[in-house]
């Protein structure tokens, strides 16, 4: 059984956007805990470059709507999804993660899930762009 948490991520704290995006981006596509990048996958964005993609489409949505997001607001959602060890294997649990990610967004948002194997347990890491507002 694993056990999921959902975190919302904000800029915040002397950071932009942008660098909130690429350290979160870097952390979770370490190859060194990816399997060498093996254990990526994506939805409407490439994982090489999700962070400026993530960044396009919060542009656009200020362009949009005019709605300029302050340093506190949502930027993305991060959820961690972590199983027993020996529970899964890491393909199944990047498939699990990516379907997971699928019904979190409802097909409406670009996503990456990326399995973390540098633990005991299995684990799956992933920002979706899923804002408060649509994106």
């Amino acid at each position: 059984m694993a056990t999921t948490h959902i975190m919302a991520l904000h800029a915040g704290r002397g950071r932009s956007v942008a660098k909130a995006l690429r350290d979160i981006s870097s952390y979770m596509e370490n190859p060194l805990k990816t399997e060498g990048g093996e254990l990526i996958s994506a939805y409407e964005c490439a994982p090489e470059t999700a962070d400026a993609e993530f960044l396009l489409s919060k542009a656009r949505y200020l362009s949009l709507t005019g709605r300029d997001q302050k340093q506190r607001d949502v930027i993305a959602y991060h959820i961690r999804q972590s199983f027993k060890p020996g529970e899964i294997t890491p393909e199944e649990a990047n498939r699990i993660g990516y379907e997971l990610a699928a019904r979190f967004t409802k097909g409406r948002h670009a996503f990456i899930v990326c399995t973390h194997t540098d633990r005991a347990h299995i684990h799956n890491v992933r920002p979706d762009r899923a804002m408060r507002k649509a994106v």
